[in-house]
């Protein structure tokens, strides 16, 4: 799409005006709807404004959008995704803002983009709970969303701030709410980073929970909390080490192992053995973070490589530049990825 091809939009949409190639005025229908796209004193507007490096004034229902060909274009597709959202009920803060931003300029990488429809409209995987739906924020999250409706067994692996945990329980979430599966099974090793379980207060339960936080966290935001401690009670959602899984078949359920990379060989091979009839199960890790003992194998890396190619598995791999927390942090894991590459080069030269 060029600067001369944008058209006017039907009143579900904003109209555009085009006036020359980097320059053009988008109309929304709705005064109450623009203003929440627009968001307080114009922050979304900003943010586009210093993600795309472009101009964007409003002015009542509209705003002038200049700058680059390119980069107006995206934030063209951005608003209108955005502008839909807010149509179908949907609310908009600046998060949403950065992964309209960041599928819009993706379209433009790689122009075949499964998420990409005719006339450059966006469109970006979903996951919806009868409490929150939550949309894709960066291309390789919608392909890890895609993989979950698709696959039986998904790996997500990557940095820490991508959303592979979080996505993971919400899909499981959004299965149990449809009755696809029985019950949801949340299991992570109990590898210490530093501290030591024993010296922890409580039960085996008291002991572990700290470790699962992060589940739970994903999964009183996906569901009410009430409903999400009558299903603990009752066993639909049931919190298990890694160590209790050994001998059970686990059919009719979403499991997820999050922190994979904490596992040993033998461990990683025990559950992944453990996939039953009408099952899903989802992986979780960062092989970046291993905290296991020196000269211990990860059973993480090591699946990765032996179930590379095998039918019915797919293996999501997450960047920094798919961070979706506070922008430091994709820096923070770029300087230490850097760190680590200059480490494992001096080692080679050493040998």
């Amino acid at each position: 799409m060029n600067g001369h091809e944008l058209v006017s939009s039907s009143a579900r949409h904003p109209r555009t005006a085009a006036t020359d190639a980097n320059h053009f005025v988008l109309t929304f229908e709705n005064n109450r709807f623009a203003s929440e796209l627009f968001g307080q004193f114009d922050q979304n507007l900003k943010l586009l404004e210093e993600r795309l490096h472009i101009d964007a004034r409003a002015r009542g229902n509209s705003v002038a959008i200049s700058g680059d060909l390119i980069a107006t274009n995206q934030a063209r597709r951005a608003l209108d995704f955005l502008y839909e959202r807010i149509q179908k009920g949907g609310s908009v803060d600046t998060s949403d803002v950065d992964g309209a931003i960041r599928m819009a300029q993706a379209a433009d990488d790689q122009l075949q983009l499964p998420t990409l429809e005719k006339k450059a409209k966006l469109s970006m995987s979903q996951i919806s709970t009868k409490k929150k739906t939550v949309v894709a924020r960066t291309p390789t999250q919608d392909a890890y969303m895609r993989s979950l409706e698709r696959s039986e067994l998904v790996f997500g692996v990557g940095p820490a701030g991508t959303g592979k945990t979080y996505l993971a329980v919400a899909h499981a979430a959004q299965l149990l709410e449809r009755g696809a599966v029985d019950r949801i099974i949340l299991s992570r090793p109990a590898v210490e980073a530093g501290e030591r379980l024993g010296f922890l207060p409580g039960d085996m339960k008291d002991k572990v929970d700290p470790y699962l936080r992060p589940l739970y966290d994903a999964l009183y935001d996906m569901m009410p909390g009430d409903k999400v401690e009558r299903a603990i009670t009752a066993g639909v959602i049931e919190i298990a080490p890694l160590a209790f899984m050994r001998g059970r078949t686990l059919a009719n359920a979403a499991v997820i192992l999050d922190e994979a990379q904490n596992t040993t060989s033998m461990q990683m091979k025990m559950f992944l053995t453990r996939l039953g009839e009408n099952a899903r199960m989802i992986i979780t890790g960062d092989p970046s973070q291993v905290d296991l003992p020196r000269g211990v194998k990860s059973g993480l890396v090591e699946a990765l490589q032996i179930l590379k190619g095998v039918e019915g598995i797919s293996v999501i791999r997450f960047k920094d530049t798919d961070v979706v927390r506070h922008p430091l942090v994709g820096r923070i894991v770029r300087a230490y990825d850097a760190q680590y590459a200059v480490h494992e080069e001096s080692e080679e030269v050493d040998r």
